[in-house]
């Protein structure tokens, strides 16, 4: 059915966030390279749609949501929710493990950060400049001081490193965020 109240919003705009999130991206194309890793539907619950979990984490990345705090922002946003194409009518929006999952089953084929470059060439052609007024912070990701490689050594980009007043052993992230949009371009 129509938007609940819709006929009322007569003087809605359409935010920078929606023109960004109307720009083009081939999501097909970007489905078939996840499609043979992605559970079929069978026994148990049926799958999420693979495009609709490929746009939420589209979404995480450039906006630089977490998994609990994606859940909320596809709750809250009707920009959001249209999006990924979720009618909360019809059904609720995936839960924050479920998210976490498709992020493990990306990173466990090594396909996330392909998929991330394809999405980044494909705005850029788009004229999308998320270059502009890059805000870069450093997120460190924590591992066990323990942690060694196959070869039993170090992993020689693991340090320790310190975050005010906490030390950390791990690698550090930098995360490139456009200042305008808010939205997370490069890792």
């Amino acid at each position: 059915g129509a938007d609940q109240g819709a006929g009322f919003e007569q003087y809605r705009k359409p935010t920078r966030r929606e023109a960004f999130l109307a720009t083009i991206v081939p999501w097909a194309a970007l489905c078939a390279v996840i499609e043979p890793y992605y559970p079929k539907a069978g026994n148990g619950r049926p799958p999420i749609g693979l495009e609709r979990m490929l746009r939420i984490h589209f979404l995480q990345h450039w906006f630089n949501l977490a998994d609990l705090a994606c859940e909320e922002a596809l709750y809250d946003s009707a920009s959001l929710r249209r999006f990924v194409g979720i009618d909360l009518g019809r059904e609720p929006v995936p839960d924050a493990t479920t998210l976490l999952k498709f992020r493990r089953l990306l990173e466990k084929h090594q396909l996330a950060e392909r998929l991330f470059a394809e999405v980044g060439r494909i705005l850029q052609a788009s004229g999308v400049k998320l270059k502009t007024g890059t805000i870069v912070d450093a997120t460190i990701i924590g591992a066990p001081s323990s942690t060694k490689n196959e070869k039993k050594a170090r992993d020689p980009e693991m340090h320790q490193t310190r975050k005010g007043q906490q030390w950390f052993f791990g690698m550090k992230l930098h995360i490139g965020v456009d200042s305008q949009s808010g939205l997370a371009h490069s890792a």
